[in-house]
């Protein structure tokens, strides 16, 4: 598929790329507030008391900074996740750490969570006004912490009161470390930490999400299910960017870090129908991962998952994917 200014975009290098279209995503958001459009309403669900006016979000990574959501909403996407935000802000990995696989519909990045750092991040969030649909913030933390699970505790604690639900990464394959707190018993100590901290001045407590890598072993997803339940988490993204590389034709295949997009699909999918298998219902399913077009995510939603996101399609399908998939499902 082909979109108007493809050709255009795929003379930019990704990460410039990336930043133009943030940037009209911010342009059609102020546009899209001018005219008040409507959001569809389409076979929509309710997940943690949330009620998401259809089945499509976008994932992480690609509105990094909370500077895109109004844009986002305006294409279709019953849900945003921003992020993922870190207490403070860092730079990231060097460049060029994105790479764009156009043969293979693919991308690998080694971003290293870069971003401008949480609160301003959540000064852009205060100034929204109401939401199309259901917002919410993805978190780490910093490459140089001491305490990685007092920044998780932190940034919860941020974000909870802003967000519709507060996403936990400890997926991401481009922090030296990160992954493995998805391993119990540094896990519980996260979630249990996160678990206090997303507790609101009233009382009552922001969803909580947990994001795991697709690399995980059937033990290691096992581990990740029971500490969910455990400390009361109310959804699981199944999955993140893979280190494992199926066969590739781009000359970027060698490149490190994260793969995600198509040749993602297949391990996306044997992921979640293996944490559909172990989680019996105990707690609703998110997929993500390789999910271009309907065909995909009904696969997906037949298999299990309450909801789908998506991002690195985008690239290849254009900005017209979310409202096709979300009327496709």
């Amino acid at each position: 598929m082909s979109y108007p200014l493809k050709t255009a975009v795929f003379r930019l290098n990704p990460e410039d790329a990336h930043r133009a279209a943030i940037a009209a995503l911010r342009l059609w958001g102020a546009l899209d507030a001018l005219i008040d459009s409507k959001m569809d309403q389409l076979n929509g669900v309710s997940i943690a008391g949330l009620s998401f006016p259809n089945r499509v979000g976008v994932a992480a990574g690609l509105d990094k900074n909370a500077e895109a959501i109004p844009g986002l909403f305006a294409l279709g996407f019953g849900a945003v996740e921003v992020g993922t935000l870190t207490p403070r802000p860092q730079p990231g990995n060097p460049r060029p750490r994105l790479f764009r696989l156009t043969e293979d519909q693919a991308v690998i990045n080694r971003m290293g969570f870069n971003n401008q750092g949480i609160d301003a991040a959540l000064a852009r969030v205060t100034k929204l006004g109401r939401r199309k649909g259901v917002l919410g913030i993805n978190v780490g933390a910093n490459k140089d912490s001491d305490d990685r699970v007092a920044d998780y505790a932190l940034g919860v604690g941020k974000a909870a009161p802003l967000a519709d639900y507060v996403t936990i990464n400890v997926s991401s394959p481009n922090t030296p470390g990160l992954r493995d707190l998805q391993s119990r018993p540094a896990l519980d100590e996260l979630l249990a930490a996160s678990d206090t901290a997303r507790v609101l001045a009233d009382g009552t407590r922001r969803p909580l999400f947990l994001k795991i890598a697709p690399d995980l072993d059937r033990a290691g997803v096992e581990g990740a299910i029971a500490a969910a339940v455990d400390h009361h988490v109310d959804a699981l993204i199944v999955s993140n960017t893979t280190i494992s590389r199926p066969p590739l034709s781009s000359r970027f295949a060698g490149e490190a870090g994260g793969l995600s997009g198509a040749p993602l699909a297949p391990l996306a999918r044997a992921k979640l129908a293996e944490a559909v298998e172990i989680a019996a219902g105990a707690l609703p399913l998110i997929s993500a991962g390789g999910i271009d077009g309907v065909d995909e995510a009904k696969r997906r939603i037949d298999a299990g998952a309450a909801l789908v996101q998506v991002y690195s399609a985008l690239v290849f399908k254009g900005p017209g994917l979310a409202r096709a998939i979300a009327r496709g499902v």
